[in-house]
């Protein structure tokens, strides 16, 4: 196995990945979550590209454009098709040998490959795919309420403390009005993600 960093371009901006080389003529790509370097977390995603390329895969790791070391601006991953499609074809160009690619996308990096239809690859495994809009602090779906309390319902030590004043009433009727409310459609990226599936 040898590792090596690939230079490529993605519509006029110079992007970074790196290739663990192998013999193989199945590889992979690795579509990073989030603002994550193709490193991944705690080097993780360095870990896996090592340990699948000494079992003869060759793996393709990438910056998106705006995030390490690659130019331009960062879209986000619902931008991030054309950076898919980018790395694929270096990929495909640096390790030759290759007749069919999987990718491996985490958290919105799942997403990206699912809205864009799994960029013509072989197969896809999704980790984690995010699928909710918003900067999260929205509230918790009325569906997740209810399963909390019907948890909570449960819980001897739980009733204890509502019994004992240690539980906010109000803050409490809050939360079940909430409860009571119907759950709401999904949301727009999910129907997206969903159509994104159907490729």
């Amino acid at each position: 196995m040898t590792r090596r960093h690939v230079a490529f371009d993605c519509e006029g901006s110079l992007c970074v990945g790196t290739l663990d080389d192998a013999s193989g003529s199945t590889g992979l790509v690795i579509v990073s979550g989030g603002n994550e370097l193709r490193s991944g977390a705690w080097n993780g995603q360095a870990l896996l590209a090592a340990r699948l390329a000494a079992a003869g895969f060759p793996v393709f790791r990438f910056d998106r454009r705006g995030v390490g070391d690659s130019e331009g601006a960062n879209g986000g991953f619902r931008s991030s098709k054309a950076d898919i499609a980018a790395a694929l074809a270096a990929f495909r160009s640096e390790a030759s040998q290759i007749t069919r690619v999987f990718a491996f996308g985490n958290c919105d990096g799942a997403s990206a490959l699912m809205l864009s239809q799994g960029m013509g690859c072989d197969g896809l495994v999704l980790s984690n795919p995010w699928t909710i809009e918003g900067d999260g602090e929205e509230a918790p779906p009325p569906a997740a309420v209810r399963a909390h309390y019907a948890q909570r319902l449960k819980d001897p030590r739980a009733l204890l403390r509502v019994f004992t004043g240690k539980v906010s009433l109000s803050g409490l009727f809050a939360s079940l009005r909430s409860a009571l409310k119907p759950s709401p459609p999904p949301s727009s990226l999910a129907q997206e993600v969903a159509a994104g599936l159907a490729f």
